[in-house]
């Protein structure tokens, strides 16, 4: 038997349980992973809300999550490329927040011996998303890069591939962030009233590209400071986009950009911090993702 977390009705994330279930098998072409760490992010709370109802089906009693990190610990039929015992991490659809997920092969990356499972796990998600936008974006060398919430995953991600791109980055976050935001290599200014002309001061050659993973008056204000709305892109307000004519970055999932933001973070080059959750402890994880606030990535660890 394996255990996942599930809930049986849309609400508040006390609707959320641990469920013991039977074990996953794999198909033709897919392997099964022992589930060591795995992210929540506010997908996941859209979900299981009840907000996304009208777009992301589910079934109760639900399972839920989108990354994890673990190692295999079986292979289906004709999976030839990986082994039983190797360390990965990847992305699923309602599942990875379990002790076993079963993935396509093709769909796993290795994890780096350099990172622990929970590091892995964090990095999933943000790394595809993140990467993907400043790629849709055109981010470039000389481009100067205001990346909204700067100091959440994607946003600290961003920071740091703008950063690696030869890009300028300015990061919006509240002041208890600020002194973190230079840490990675962003101009850090705070969010509020008088938004626009703390960047202008921050940029006075002007800002060329936004990222958006907020929404609201950081739409608002990138709209002021970047002539090219195109080069406008928002992860989180698809109504705002619409009315105001920038872009809604979708950065689907990506195994190629996974391994290649990976290699990054083994190497060094960019971090992100974790706060880590203990399995049992699922419904105060979702709470804090589901509050806006805190620094890097909310993950869950399954087991040690």
């Amino acid at each position: 038997m394996t255990v996942a977390v599930v809930f049986d009705r849309y609400g508040a994330a006390e609707v959320l349980r641990l469920d013991e279930r039977a074990d996953p098998l794999p198909g033709v072409g897919e392997v099964r992973v022992r589930v060591r760490a795995a992210g929540v992010q506010p997908f996941d709370v859209g979900v299981r809300s009840g907000r996304m109802a009208g777009f992301v089906p589910v079934t109760f009693p639900q399972t839920i999550g989108q990354e994890y990190a673990g190692v295999i610990d079986l292979l289906g039929p004709g999976v030839t490329s990986l082994a039983v015992g190797d360390e990965v991490l990847g992305s699923t659809m309602l599942a990875a927040q379990a002790q076993h997920v079963v993935v396509p092969a093709g769909n796993v990356v290795a994890k780096p011996p350099e990172l622990s499972f929970a590091q892995a796990a964090a990095f999933v998600a943000a790394a595809q998303t993140a990467s993907g936008a400043l790629l849709e974006l055109g981010v470039t060398e000389g481009d100067t890069l205001l990346v909204h919430a700067a100091a959440g995953s994607v946003g600290t991600i961003a920071v740091q591939l703008g950063v690696l791109a030869g890009a300028t980055v300015i990061g919006t976050a509240s002041p208890a962030n600020h002194d973190y935001l230079r840490s990675i290599g962003a101009i850090p200014v705070a969010y509020g009233d008088g938004l626009v002309e703390r960047v202008r001061a921050a940029a006075p050659g002007g800002v060329t590209v936004a990222l958006d993973a907020i929404g609201g008056e950081a739409i608002e204000a990138s709209t002021h400071l970047v002539a090219d709305r195109q080069r406008i892109g928002t992860i989180v307000d698809d109504r705002l986009a619409a009315e105001h004519g920038i872009r809604v970055v979708r950065a689907g999932r990506s195994p190629t950009r996974l391994a290649e933001v990976i290699a990054l973070a083994a190497a060094g080059k960019i971090i992100l911090p974790v706060r880590p959750y203990a399995f049992a402890d699922v419904v105060e994880a979702h709470r804090a993702v589901e509050s806006g606030h805190g620094r890097g990535k909310v993950v869950i660890v399954v087991e040690e």
